[in-house]
């Protein structure tokens, strides 16, 4: 099974926490300062996705995600109070690959979890399962490709993504997708829209190096034409 370290000083969060996990079927052990997290790599243990809090009695958070990322090539999820954007810029230029504040829900946590996993191919099933299918992230706003590159979108694109993938292989009207992407009070057409998606199909060919699959339906709309996860 996948095994999960949290480092958390709080005791009910890492409970909840590491509870949450084990019902959803990962391995989870916890641990409550930096000396902990130390001494349980050590010891052997190796888990695919370090949840790391970065206010540790012992420790700094930002400092020991740096220092696992020279010797892991694991995971790391940040989950911190701290939600300024240059704690977020810090969170990532240190190695974190997501980084969450602590009122996201578990099912957040998890949801985050899997996205990462799929993206590293640590998911189980993920290397042998289905060789085409794409990710819809929706707690980080990322489009994750089947060769496991991911682009962040912004709100825009994700808007118009979600009605792409929710309707997955049918038709969506360009009037619903206008009436969607569209911002209160904008002029927003349909010459706006075929800008927002051929700025989006340049990213992800550029990006994920993959024939992307969001194709035109002449006088009437776009559609998704490929298998798609919506999270």
């Amino acid at each position: 099974m996948t095994h999960i370290l949290i480092v958390e000083d709080e005791p009910r969060l890492r409970k909840d926490l590491a509870d949450f996990l084990e019902l959803t079927g990962f391995t989870a052990e916890g641990v409550a300062t930096a000396r902990e997290l130390r001494q349980a790599l050590a010891d052997g243990s190796a888990p695919a996705v370090i949840i790391l809090d970065v206010g540790l009695p012992d420790g700094n958070g930002f400092e020991l995600a740096a220092e696992i990322r020279k010797s892991r090539a694991c995971g790391i999820i940040m989950l911190t109070a701290l939600g300024e954007s240059a704690d977020r810029i810090r969170g990532f230029e240190s190695g974190a690959d997501i980084y969450l504040v602590k009122h996201s829900t578990l099912r957040e946590i998890e949801a985050a979890i899997r996205s990462l996993l799929r993206r590293t191919g640590e998911l189980p099933g993920s290397a042998n399962g289905n060789n085409d299918q794409w990710v819809l992230d929706g707690t980080n706003w990322m489009l994750i490709a089947p060769n496991h590159r991911s682009l962040k979108l912004t709100a825009t694109e994700f808007a118009f993504m979600s009605v792409l993938c929710s309707n997955c292989g049918e038709i969506c009207q360009r009037e619903d997708l206008i009436e969607t992407v569209a911002r209160p009070r904008a002029n927003f057409d349909n010459r706006h829209l075929d800008a927002v998606v051929s700025r989006l199909r340049r990213k992800l060919e550029e990006q994920i190096n993959l024939a992307v699959p969001i194709k035109v339906v002449y006088g009437v709309g776009y559609t998704f034409t490929a298998s798609v996860v919506v999270q």
